[in-house]
């Protein structure tokens, strides 16, 4: 759901049941001659050791000038031996971040409102039940430089472990949770990861569109890109094509495929594939989707690398020295996406995660999906680094 660092939900996870006999998959087109093999071997090896300390499935796909390569891993179901796919359906977290991001991009495009608005006399929720210390632009919602406190913070101890999965959510309850919490104004303007921002730029987006946030992807985002095996509000939980994924409460396997808290949370609950998430990330930054001033502002970063909805790493085979994306973690799943200054070339990795007993507040279980997050991200861009040398 979150990003700081773990993301905000898997300090929920503990440290679990190892799964064995997940190492088959199915390869999709080989490494073209002018890509570097060697960033196909790394980025396999580090998959490797991923299924081998007992993670259920990994999906990834790379592409870049004049080639593409995708492969799966494990299986999709940990009580089965039916393999993974490269096309397979899973849940990416706060990338879904990005894509609200370009949504609320397409209302500046068109003049609906502007990047350095107020929010506060458009928003019902900024006058009942936030007391926002101040302005609350657009801007400062998309960046994570409102100051608004963590409502997960709050939503962690809002009921048991298996409440919190398997019951639904609305932004509204997010954002009363939020209201609990001090609003510090020393806070605005500086950098602090918050879903709660996200909850406010859903309630935007559904208030100038005039529809469910849902709705608003699918007709901004979804469907200008053909992304048409994404979705932020229609479940299909029994779909073959599901990388299916569990936790343990109380002894009890509990599956959180496309969880009921996820559904139409615009910070962190698109169910997506890989190619999609890519196509995504390709049509943002070659113009297909917003404006080229618009995607410069999207670009723009004034610290602690994160702009608008995009994280970003260096990219020294970039003239900007950047590359783009963004991470997610829900329960049960970590994903990564990072796309060239070009739009030229990605990458997406997706993990199902073991097993895990669920239990609120155990550092062990936080810091071994740290280490599996981690080790996505440096994948990533070691194989971009690697394809474009």
């Amino acid at each position: 759901m979150g990003r700081s660092r773990v993301g905000a939900l898997m300090v929920l996870m503990l440290i679990a049941l190892f799964l064995n006999g997940c190492t088959g998959g199915n390869a999709g087109p080989s490494p073209s001659p002018t890509a570097s093999s060697a960033a196909i071997v790394s980025l396999e090896g580090t998959i490797k050791r991923f299924m081998d300390d007992g993670v259920t499935s990994v999906v990834a796909q790379v592409r870049w000038p004049g080639g593409e390569w995708s492969k799966a891993y494990g299986v999709r179901d940990g009580g089965t031996n039916e393999p993974a796919r490269p096309e397979d359906r899973f849940s990416i977290g706060s990338v879904t971040k990005s894509m609200t991001a370009a949504a609320v991009m397409k209302l500046v495009d068109e003049g609906l409102i502007g990047l350095d608005d107020p929010v506060n006399g458009i928003l019902e929720s900024f006058n009942t039940p936030l007391k926002p210390p101040g302005p609350i632009t657009v801007r400062q919602l998309l960046s994570h430089t409102s100051g608004m406190p963590e409502f997960l913070s709050v939503y962690e101890q809002s009921g048991t472990p298996k409440e919190l999965i398997t019951s639904g959510f609305s932004m509204q309850r997010g954002l009363e949770m939020t209201a609990t919490l001090p609003w510090d104004p020393r806070n605005v303007g500086h950098f602090a990861y918050s879903n709660s921002n996200y909850l406010a730029l859903g309630q935007l987006l559904e208030k100038l569109r005039a529809k469910a946030i849902g709705d608003v992807l699918r007709d901004d985002i979804f469907r200008p890109l053909g992304l048409d095996r994404s979705t932020l509000s229609e479940q299909d939980r029994e779909a073959q094509d599901n990388l299916r994924t569990y936790i343990e409460v109380d002894g009890e396997r509990v599956e959180v495929t496309q969880a009921e808290q996820l559904i139409g949370f615009p910070g962190g609950g698109v169910v997506s594939t890989a190619e999609d998430v890519n196509d995504f990330f390709r049509g943002l930054f070659t113009g297909g989707l917003i404006s080229a001033p618009a995607l410069k502002e999207m670009k723009t970063v004034e610290s602690t690398n994160y702009a608008l909805g995009l994280m970003r790493w260096r990219d020294t085979c970039s003239s900007s020295g950047y590359r783009y994306g963004h991470r997610g973690s829900v329960t049960g799943y970590l994903t990564t996406a990072v796309v060239s200054d070009d739009g030229d070339s990605q990458i997406v990795i997706a993990m199902a995660l073991p097993t895990l007993p669920m239990k609120v507040g155990d550092p062990v279980t936080a810091r071994k999906v740290d280490h599996y997050d981690s080790q996505m991200e440096l994948a990533a861009n070691k194989a971009l680094d690697q394809l474009c040398a």
